[in-house]
């Protein structure tokens, strides 16, 4: 390693940060082996992070989040870059590779609500906080009589509109809720059954220059081989797709010893049609399963999905 210092790149917000210290865990435990002194945390402020109150569709997309950071890292400010996977544009940026994955967290979706009720207990006409089309269209097949309202901004700004009454519920991933020890604040959990999530929910990615042998050789030491055969295969089901913030997708794939199992679920831009599907084989085919979905997805659904 050419420097003994390390320098991460992350967004400022309090579950970005809990984020970049579990990848400051993991490279300090294999410091000595690579010669490292010093692992130092750099808060980026993203566009994302500025505008909290529209869609992230109609602003410009997952890049928000990413392309402050992205761009610090081109110019040698950070050495490598802590991302939320999910937040992730599907196509990598010129000169950049993401290619180590910790260790899956929670993929599940949750409900929050102020007295704890589950979904099905609210009253009909109910609103529900969520900016994901995917996550509103998904509950709607459960039923069809509540009201969605886009809600943006961090965990705490989102619950403190809940309790504000803004919304009689708020929807989010229970790895962010459970990262902020949030968890007894949780009324229902939804399995990856009910509510297929986002590519890459749950899971905390690492980018580094492509050129930055030293620190690709770091990141693979790091690297957790399943959650990594996850999120590849997902990302690439989105990359086919040409996925981005407009796009109502969920997919889910799990790698367990040899077995390997990928689920795609993709709606229409009006949520009036479903595509769906679900393949499994040996794991040592998971890109080749991954590329069969995508297209399976894309030829089903046409444009539909297409805003």
């Amino acid at each position: 390693m050419k420097s003994k210092k390390i320098i991460i790149g992350s967004r400022g917000s309090k579950l970005a940060l809990i984020y970049a210290e579990k990848a400051k865990e993991k490279i300090l435990k294999v410091s000595k082996e690579f010669n490292i002194e010093n692992v130092e945390i750099k808060k980026i402020t993203t566009a994302g992070d500025l505008n909290q109150k529209d869609r992230l569709s109609e602003i410009g997309g997952k890049g928000l989040f990413s392309n402050k950071i992205e761009k610090e890292l081109l110019e040698n400010k950070i050495d490598i870059a802590v991302h939320a996977l999910k937040d992730m544009p599907s196509d990598e940026t010129s000169g950049l590779v993401t290619n180590c994955f910790l260790k899956r967290n929670f993929p599940e979706e949750i409900l929050i609500t102020r007295n704890k009720k589950k979904f099905n207990e609210l009253k009909s006409n109910s609103v529900i906080g969520t900016s994901s089309f995917r996550r509103e269209f998904q509950l709607n097949r459960i039923r069809n009589d509540i009201n969605y309202k886009t809600i943006r901004g961090n965990v705490d700004t989102r619950i403190s509109k809940l309790n504000n009454y803004d919304y009689d519920g708020i929807l989010l991933s229970k790895a962010g809720i459970s990262s902020l020890n949030l968890d007894h604040l949780i009324s229902e959990e939804f399995s990856t059954d009910i509510i297929i999530p986002s590519a890459g929910q749950g899971t905390i990615s690492i980018q580094c220059r492509e050129d930055d042998e030293d620190i690709i050789k770091l990141l693979n030491k790091i690297n957790n081989h399943s959650s990594s055969i996850s999120a590849l295969a997902e990302r690439k089901v989105l990359n086919i797709l040409e996925g981005d913030c407009h796009t109502p997708v969920g997919v889910f794939a799990n790698a367990n010893d040899d077995n390997f199992q990928i689920t795609g679920e993709l709606f229409s831009i009006d949520g009036k049609k479903r595509f769906f599907k679900t393949i499994r084989d040996k794991v040592s085919n998971y890109m080749k399963l991954s590329i069969e979905l995508g297209n399976y997805l894309k030829a089903e659904a046409k444009d539909s999905y297409k805003k």
